[in-house]
C-alpha cells in the first residue's frame, strides 16, 4: 500500500451507486481535520477527495467493504466498495483507485481498461467473477477478501 493513499469507492460523489452518503454523521464533504485531511497541519500533504474520505466514513459505519485486489506482480491494491457491490461496481471502484495513483505518483496517464478487461478477468476463490451483474456477495465475498487478476487463457 503506498503512503498517504485511502481507498475509495466509484461511480458517484460518494457511493458506487452514484447515491448520495446516506449514513449518520456529518456530511462527507464537510468533514474537519481527521487522519485524511492536511488541515491542522500547517503544509497539505497528496489531496484526498470528498469521495475518498466519504468510503472512509461509509466503512466505519459498516456501509462499505475492502476487497483486496491482488496483482501478478504480487501488488496487493485495497478497493472500497459498498456492502452490496456488484462485480461491475468493483471494476470501476478499481479502475477509479488506478486513476488516483497515477495522478499522485505520475507514471502512465492513460490505460486501455477495454484491454485490461478482453485480457484479465477478476477470480475469487478459483471462481471467475465474469457476471458483472452478479453481487460480489453471491460470490461470497465479505471485507477484507482477496480478488486476484489473472490471465486469460487464449482460446
Amino acid at each position: 500500500m503506498s503512503r498517504g493513499w485511502a481507498p475509495h469507492l466509484s461511480g458517484g460523489t460518494i457511493t458506487s451507486a452514484g447515491e448520495p452518503y446516506p449514513g449518520p454523521g456529518p456530511s462527507p464533504q464537510r468533514a474537519g481535520a481527521g487522519p485524511l485531511t492536511s488541515a491542522g497541519r500547517g503544509r497539505a500533504r497528496a489531496q484526498v477527495t470528498a469521495e475518498e474520505i466519504g468510503s472512509q466514513v461509509a466503512l466505519e459505519y459498516g456501509q462499505a467493504m475492502t476487497v483486496r485486489v491482488c496483482k501478478a506482480d504480487g501488488e496487493t491494491m485495497p478497493v472500497v466498495v459498498v456492502q452490496n457491490a456488484s462485480v461491475l461496481e468493483l471494476k470501476k471502484a478499481l479502475r477509479r483507485h488506478v486513476q488516483l495513483r497515477q495522478a499522485r505518483q505520475g507514471g502512465v496517464q492513460h490505460l486501455s481498461w477495454k484491454y485490461i478487461w478482453r485480457t484479465y478477468h477478476l477470480t475469487y476463490g478459483g471462481e471467475k467473477l465474469a457476471d458483472d451483474r452478479k453481487k460480489l456477495r453471491e460470490y461470497g465475498i465479505r471485507n477484507r477478501d482477496e480478488v486476484s487478476f489473472i490471465k486469460k487463457l487464449r482460446k
